[in-house]
């Protein structure tokens, strides 16, 4: 197989098998294990096929149709062993067979097979990072690498976590169903920080060759949406929206014709997209009037919001931003937060006032490896005209990132001094 071939098939996987394994899981009741064996046992044989065959026109329908033949063989079968044990006088009865098409008696309050999904990895049974972990392999098509990183923690324990968290799924029995309002609030969470996840991943890939991963912005986004669609009165779903929104509307900025990255000071602000903006700000408004005022999404949209009210880059209101960044750290304390408060103090005080910050930081034992601290040191060295110590900490922040244009640009900034 041709690299280019092997690359396309790869981005098929990733865009098609959350979709896949959700639609499984709903006809096999919730058994998420044995979704993920039938989706693992199509896409081999879509391995097999395609290379020789070719790509189908709708890839994605040629999968789903695969699966659900699959998965309606599995359930026929099912039915034949129950029936053969209900002969032998046992009281076990088959499941009826799940029609294969998508009728009203399938639907419930979301109506969306990936987010139904979501609210069954979120459930109580399992930890808050369990969920989160969890949802991104199943939905997110993130590998257990990557969710690692988002969550700063070794990838054996991520590993462990996601094993752990679907035998819990399966010994529990949890439905396969959205849960109803009394339940709702305790599971949203987890839900909310996953979309954000998958977003963030997108947005700013972790590894790879590429800046970022347009497919997951989009997935997170449309989430987001639907999210805002069937729970309008909850702050949080429309301050998350809020905050993706205003962050995607930079997309066509982030990076140059050879699809490098443009940091955010040097981006031309007239290719944001303020339809998109505009987007952004209404959600954001209509999370203030709901009192989410102190909601970590809204405070986080409330920051990309000082961005894009600023037509140039001097213009930003840092000192608003430093103020909602310490909120943030006090609603939601975070070594990451604290180092983009950080980064606002900087801009709005000097590197002089922030470098004390960042020093502190610097003995995060959670931060000794993560590559945005290292470039922050690096970017604050630099303006105090610690051009060799910066030096050093860029070329550090170039080692620790997988992500090959972020690794060159750091690279390229450590050369500059």
């Amino acid at each position: 197989m041709d690299a280019a071939l092997a690359q396309r098939l790869d981005t098929l996987w990733r865009m098609e098998s959350p979709a896949l394994i959700a639609r499984l899981a709903r006809m096999l009741g919730g058994d998420i294990g044995r979704a993920e064996e039938l989706a693992q046992d199509t896409w081999l044989a879509a391995l097999e096929r395609w290379p020789t065959q070719g790509v189908p026109d709708n890839p994605g329908a040629w999968l789903m149709t695969t699966a659900r033949n699959r998965a309606i063989d599995v359930l026929r079968q099912h039915q034949r062993v129950a029936g053969q044990h209900a002969q032998w006088g046992t009281e076990l009865e088959p499941q009826p067979l799940p029609l294969p098409d998508d009728s009203d008696a399938l639907q419930d309050d979301i109506g969306d097979d990936l987010l139904r999904l979501m609210f069954v990895a979120c459930h109580p049974v399992l930890s808050a990072d369990a969920r989160v972990a969890l949802t991104l392999r199943l939905l997110g098509g993130l590998t257990t690498d990557e969710i690692a990183r988002a969550f700063l923690q070794p990838e054996p324990t991520i590993a462990q976590r996601i094993v752990r968290a679907k035998r819990t799924l399966a010994a529990k029995q949890v439905p396969f169903e959205v849960p109803r309002q009394a339940a709702l609030p305790e599971r949203l969470g987890s839900v909310l920080a996953v979309v954000y996840l998958i977003f963030n991943e997108g947005y700013a890939a972790s590894s790879g060759d590429d800046w970022m991963r347009p497919a997951l912005c989009e997935e997170a986004l449309r989430l987001g949406r639907v999210l805002q669609q069937r729970l309008p009165t909850w702050p949080q779903v429309h301050g998350l929206l809020a905050l993706m929104e205003l962050q995607a509307s930079r997309a066509a900025a982030r990076v140059d014709a050879h699809g490098n990255p443009i940091l955010l000071p040097e981006q031309d602000r007239t290719r944001w997209d303020h339809l998109q903006v505009a987007r952004g700000q209404a959600a954001l408004r209509q999370a203030l009037a709901l009192g989410g005022a102190d909601d970590g999404y809204v405070l986080q949209a409330a920051i990309a919001d000082c961005h894009a009210r600023a037509r140039r880059a001097e213009q930003t209101d840092w000192a608003r931003m430093a103020a909602l960044y310490a909120r943030l750290a006090q609603v939601q304390p975070s070594p990451v937060v604290e180092l983009n408060r950080a980064v606002a103090v900087s801009r709005a005080e000097g590197a002089a006032a922030a470098w004390p910050l960042v020093e502190a930081l610097a003995e995060d034992p959670r931060l000794q490896e993560y590559a945005p601290l290292a470039a922050v040191q690096g970017d604050l060295l630099s303006q105090m005209g610690r051009n060799e110590e910066a030096a050093e900490a860029f070329a550090r922040a170039a080692r620790l990132t997988p992500n090959a244009r972020e690794r060159a640009l750091l690279q390229a900034r450590a050369g500059s001094h």
